[in-house]
């Protein structure tokens, strides 16, 4: 519960409420981070995840909560010793971090001893993003590079760190991928010149109630079907062959991966079964043919496009094209 309570708490100080409803969710966040830690104290992480964690201190941050030191500290440990994510999740990981961190040295709920800690690893963090960034302007992916635009604009680097306006750039041109609730939440704040930190200085009282309902036309259907060839791999080496399932899925045009996948289990359901677990960013895939992606053994489900062409979007999110080959591949971090 941690993330999806730290992203509704943000979301309910954006909107100018009274103090008294939200209260009471502050003080199950703050159970929640303890929660999450002791819960999983033999493994030296949280239960969840340090993006979630991040998220749970920036949220408290933003509602001007002081937060414990050692909560503080199991941050700053991971960070300094480079477990926030792998290759798929370190940025988003780190930018929340990093935004967690400049925060609390902003907001000044920390010593100043502390703050100088918090400042150098963000100032860490935030180089290692510009660092990440691709030729085509992205950090990370599409989906990271918001995320790293924020903290630009938290740490106030966005005038002079010049991979800032090809990130934006890549960010305007690539708009049609927000296409979810959490997605857009990520995004706009951006394309406005802001960060999450900014919500902590509302002045809500100059707020005005702009929001109106918008009419949506549902999505055309595309007519027809497609084959894709869907992969499952297993690199680690206690697995005893490398390939373990090869087949072809048929389905209608306009299918995601997660509809792919769906396909599979239904046409082929003794020798494909799989399971997603539901994030604020869409389903995350966890378990294909009884193999489990677990944070305790370091391990992933990455998503390639063959032959090593990694995705840019979840499987609820991506849609392959007809006679695409998809790879899901048990890797480690």
């Amino acid at each position: 519960q941690t993330g999806r309570l730290a992203l509704y708490l943000l979301g309910l100080r954006a909107t100018c409420p009274r103090p008294e409803p939200h209260r009471a969710l502050v003080t199950w966040l703050k159970y929640y981070l303890e929660e999450d830690w002791t819960g999983s104290r033999q493994h030296g992480h949280p239960l969840t995840s340090y993006y979630q964690y991040g998220l749970g201190v920036l949220a408290l941050c933003v509602h001007h909560k002081r937060v414990r030191e050692e909560v503080i500290q199991r941050l700053l440990e991971a960070q300094h010793h480079g477990r926030l994510g792998h290759s798929g999740t370190t940025v988003d990981t780190e930018a929340v971090v990093a935004l967690a961190f400049t925060c609390l040295e902003q907001r000044r709920l920390v010593g100043a001893g502390l703050a100088a800690k918090l400042r150098a690893a963000t100032e860490g963090m935030s180089r290692r993003m510009a660092e990440a960034q691709g030729p085509d302007g992205t950090i990370g992916n599409i989906y990271s590079t918001p995320w790293a635009l924020q903290v630009f604009l938290a740490t106030g680097v966005c005038h002079t760190e010049p991979a800032y306006s090809r990130a934006m750039a890549a960010l305007l041109e690539n708009l049609d991928a927000f296409g979810t609730a959490a997605t857009m939440a990520q995004v706009l704040p951006v394309l406005h010149g802001h960060s999450y930190l900014d919500i902590a200085s509302l002045h809500c009282q100059e707020e005005p109630d702009t929001l109106t309902p918008l009419d949506m036309e549902p999505p055309t259907e595309v007519p027809g079907n497609k084959t894709v060839q869907l992969v499952v791999e297993c690199s680690q080496p206690w697995c005893l062959e490398l390939r373990l399932y090869d087949r072809p899925v048929s389905v209608p045009a306009s299918a995601s991966l997660l509809d792919v996948l769906r396909a599979a289990a239904a046409q082929d359901p003794q020798h494909f079964t799989f399971d997603t677990q539901d994030t604020a960013q869409g389903p995350f895939l966890t378990q294909v043919l009884g193999l489990e992606a677990r944070q305790q053994k370091r391990n992933y489900w990455q998503l390639l496009r063959a032959p090593s062409t990694p995705l840019q979007m979840g499987v609820a999110d991506y849609k392959p094209h007809d006679g695409e080959t998809l790879i899901l591949r048990l890797s480690e971090y």
